[in-house]
């Protein structure tokens, strides 16, 4: 069984479902869970790329506006701690042998090396269903954590949300 299971949550619309697989797992299992939520620099939600190799790159930003870049990532990393801290105890709150952690970096490796470092028996994490392009370009942490992970990975997939022309088709082919 699972003694030590690894969960890799962000504040997306999959956290909710891969969050309650991994409560529910680690509580059967009298697991110990360990949440986890990386930092990418590179993800198009947070302030353009200036975090390589654990340090700040040089920016050409005058000394106020390096002020204010600096003040947000420092907000962004507080928002994920308060978000784990209250996941964590959610876990605690329901029986759960709970921890968390936050590093800046590439999800993809940060997560194989937690694991690692961690001595996880189990990684749980969700997908987002990046396909084509979008999966070439924007990469997938899912498909690489399951090609490098030194433990068994359970993916937990985000429905499919289709576009207006999708749907149409698929309404179609119903008819």
């Amino acid at each position: 069984m699972f003694h030590k299971i690894l969960v890799a949550i962000d504040n997306s619309d999959i956290c909710q479902p891969v969050f309650e697989k991994a409560v529910s797992l680690a509580k059967l299992a009298d697991a110990h869970l360990m949440l986890f939520n990386v930092i990418s620099p590179f993800d198009e939600q947070y302030p353009y790329p200036a975090y390589i190799n654990g340090n700040f790159i040089a920016l050409n930003l005058h000394e106020e506006a390096m002020k204010e870049y600096m003040g947000e990532w420092e907000k962004l990393k507080q928002d994920g701690i308060n978000f784990l801290s209250q996941r964590c105890q959610q876990a605690r709150d329901m029986g759960v042998n709970a921890e968390f952690t936050q590093h800046l970096g590439d999800p993809s490796r940060m997560i194989c090396e937690l694991a690692r470092n961690w001595n996880a028996d189990l990684i749980i994490l969700g997908r987002r269903g990046h396909t084509g392009l979008s999966e070439l370009l924007l990469g997938s942490v899912s498909n690489y954590v399951l090609h490098h992970a030194p433990c068994s990975v359970l993916t937990v997939q985000q429905p499919i949300k289709l576009n207006t022309e999708e749907l149409q088709q698929v309404q179609t082919a119903s008819v």
